[in-house]
């Protein structure tokens, strides 16, 4: 082993999942997304970690828990280059990039405070507008358009 590098080890996973490549800024938002602050097994959290391709990313190993897909994908409303790795006997078995979801329901909070869904008890909606990959999302309801930058979860 060379002991002039100094770099901090995370423990592998024998089993669950690998969410990698979210960009710092994005990283909590994620974490609030899917609920993993409620998880009762073990939680990794990294951030601010060095890239080549980001520069600086942030990363969550989750043991012993494996998300629905359609779950997982809500991660590309604020972080679409995330990847998700499914870890099985310390082995990835599946890798794949986040996909966004023609529809977003219930996720993200409209800007418009006359909005109908700021007013009334109901969820939010919101349809992915123009080119998927500029990831802007129009509300259903009043049409009013968040950047994925600006996006505040409900």
């Amino acid at each position: 082993m060379n002991t002039t590098k100094k770099e901090l080890a995370v423990a592998a996973l024998r089993n669950g999942t690998v969410i990698d490549h979210i960009p710092s800024t994005a990283l909590f938002k994620v974490v609030k997304l899917l609920g993993i602050e409620n998880v009762d097994t073990h939680v990794t959290i990294g951030n601010n970690l060095d890239s080549r391709l980001m520069g600086s990313k942030g990363i969550i190993k989750i043991a012993d828990v494996f998300f629905p897909e359609e779950t997982l994908n809500r991660i590309a409303i604020i972080a679409p280059g995330a990847v998700i790795n499914i870890i099985r006997d310390f082995e990835v078995v599946e890798k794949h990039h986040v996909e966004l979801p023609d529809e977003i329901v219930g996720i993200v909070r409209c800007g418009n405070p006359k909005c109908i869904t700021n007013n009334e008890p109901m969820r939010t909606r919101f349809t992915v507008a123009h080119d998927r990959n500029s990831l802007t999302l129009r509300c259903n309801y009043c049409c009013k358009e968040v950047r994925s930058a600006d996006v505040q979860l409900c």
